[in-house]
């Protein structure tokens, strides 16, 4: 973990974001976690066709982003989902979700937009977490 500023957390296989981007992976405030939006985009792989191995190597990059906080999927409170075609990719979503977040369930809202910076990414996700 490579800490900038007091509250920011930044994972070093993503320190691009911050170096580049200039955002904070993750931010922690009085106890509760902020994470930036995550999508499949990786340095080391280029984002899959396929929606379902794409919707997990994002939950693989969020999974990242919670462990270098000393966090995982059970201290997730919110997660708000953002989908490109999100009638056409929310069941497989839900299915690889319910994979990594089990009962009991944070909140969640789904949204459906447009498009995303990364080329070919269905899916982008925020959360809130707490310890």
């Amino acid at each position: 973990m490579t800490q900038y500023l007091k509250n920011s957390i930044v994972p070093e296989e993503f320190k691009h974001y911050f170096d580049d981007w200039h955002f904070s992976p993750v931010i922690e405030k009085n106890g509760t976690y902020y994470l930036s939006g995550v999508t499949a985009a990786r340095k080391d792989k280029p984002i899959s066709s396929d929606p379902e191995e794409q919707f997990h190597d994002a939950f693989y990059k969020l999974g990242v982003y919670l462990r270098t906080a000393g966090l995982d999927y059970e201290n997730i409170l919110e997660i708000t989902t953002y989908h490109v075609d999100i009638k056409k990719h929310i069941e497989c979503f839900s299915k690889v979700k319910d994979h990594y977040i089990r009962a009991p369930f944070p909140a969640w809202t789904a949204i459906g937009v447009v498009e995303f910076i990364p080329d070919n990414a269905l899916v982008e996700m925020r959360v809130v977490a707490a310890k």
